[in-house]
């Protein structure tokens, strides 16, 4: 542990980004998890309902900067060829 009281403070602010990066990150994989069993029910609606909320969610996480730009990018790109394959 650390000495230095600013030290302290930055451990601790490390911690509560890093909580928020991973739930910014998490939630970006469980909303993919979503698209997909949306692709196996076959519902246009519910597919289309869900990859925007998908691209949503990855758009956030980038702005937050818990997501690189590239690879928000990717994951939209990767989203967006999901409905077309099934």
């Amino acid at each position: 542990m650390a000495n230095i009281a600013s030290q302290k403070k930055r451990i601790l602010r490390s911690e509560r980004e890093r909580a928020e990066n991973r739930l910014l990150t998490s939630t970006v994989k469980t909303h993919f998890r979503r698209l997909e069993s949306a692709i196996e029910g076959g519902d246009a609606t519910t597919i289309a309902d869900e990859e925007r909320t998908l691209v949503s969610k990855i758009d956030k996480a980038v702005q937050k900067g818990a997501m690189h730009k590239n690879t928000g990018a990717r994951k939209k790109s990767k989203a967006s060829r999901m409905p077309q394959s099934a």
